[in-house]
């Protein structure tokens, strides 16, 4: 833990709490947007974590997740360490409600970034250069994209002894073995030594309270288990650790109709769903092709043939 922390030439002393911004970024129209940071600090030496939500402005179960993290007694009087907060990274996308920037580009993919270009790109650098530095470990909070509803999750890469030690601190419902991608807050923090899971749950634009009251306990766990907080935190979850997933895919088109509970242990050949004619004329059943756990499903109710349906993982050997 650093005595002082700065942020964009802002600094926070032990014992503070502050909200900095990471910095000022101008639109076309001479409006600025600017990224809140909340830090809240102890005047005794701990880990320094990093929450951070709203990569894609449509996430909105993330930043619930960080808002209700933020606002309890016992965040706000840590018992030692850091917590750098950002609800929202992504404001410009958040402020219209779509996941990807202006210019058409995906923030979480424009890491490491650069000072001269994208807003992106911009943002990315902010990130990289204020906030990474100042960090031990984080997490990063997403759901899944239009009409996809991930069950709990966190992502991490079984390799790496610290990545599956932090996720069984957090104790999410499912722990995911997800490689780096390029151009990611995630891989390029990862270089850096710096490292951050990825929390998914739940839908674009739709609160989904389990995913965010996983999200909140998950990260009581983790801060009880650093001794940043003094609360007694939820007790772990029995997490189940995925080492592969596939998807099952519409072997027709029509109006499709799930048959199992996302989160649901499936057998091979078991009953998934099924799709219909919307004409009646046709019906298919959708079998489970492994045994596994559903990690996330497509809530589309009009579905085209090859199109992606339930997402299943299975459990490491």
């Amino acid at each position: 833990m650093q005595e002082t922390i700065t942020i964009n030439g802002q600094t926070i002393e032990p014992g503070q709490t502050k909200t900095v911004i990471l910095n000022s970024y101008e639109l076309h129209t001479k409006t600025k947007l600017e990224i809140p940071v909340i830090v809240i600090r102890s005047k005794k030496k701990g880990p320094t974590l990093l929450l951070s939500a709203g990569m894609h402005g449509e996430e909105t179960n993330g930043i619930e997740i960080i808002r209700k993290v933020i606002t309890r007694k016992d965040v706000r009087n840590l018992q030692c360490g850091t917590l750098i907060a950002i609800p929202v990274i992504n404001v410009i996308s958040f402020l219209f409600g779509s996941r990807d920037l202006p210019d058409g580009r995906d923030l979480n993919r424009c890491f490491p970034g650069n000072k001269k270009g994208s807003f992106g790109s911009r943002i990315a650098y902010d990130l990289m250069k204020h906030i990474l530095p100042v960090i031990d470990f984080g997490i990063d909070f997403h759901t899944g994209g239009a009409k996809i509803n991930n069950f709990p999750q966190i992502r991490c890469v079984f390799s790496f002894p610290e990545n599956i030690a932090l996720a069984e601190k957090f104790s999410a419902p499912l722990i995911i073995d997800s490689t780096y991608r390029e151009g990611t807050f995630r891989k390029e923090a990862a270089k850096k030594g710096k490292p951050i899971l990825v929390y998914e749950g739940g839908e674009s634009m739709r609160f989904d309270y389990r995913a965010i009251n996983e999200g909140v306990t998950g990260c009581m766990r983790l801060m009880k288990a650093y001794k940043m907080i003094s609360t007694e935190a939820p007790g772990e979850n029995p997490s189940v650790k995925i080492k592969k997933d596939t998807w099952v895919r519409a072997n027709s088109s029509g109006l499709f109709h799930m048959s199992v509970n996302n989160g649901a242990r499936v057998a091979e050949g078991d009953l998934l769903g099924i799709i219909f004619n919307p004409f009646g004329e046709i019906e298919k059943k959708i079998l489970s092709p492994v045994t596994g756990y559903i990690v996330g499903i497509n809530n589309q109710p009009v579905v085209n043939q090859g199109d992606a349906l339930i997402h299943i993982g299975m459990e490491e050997a």
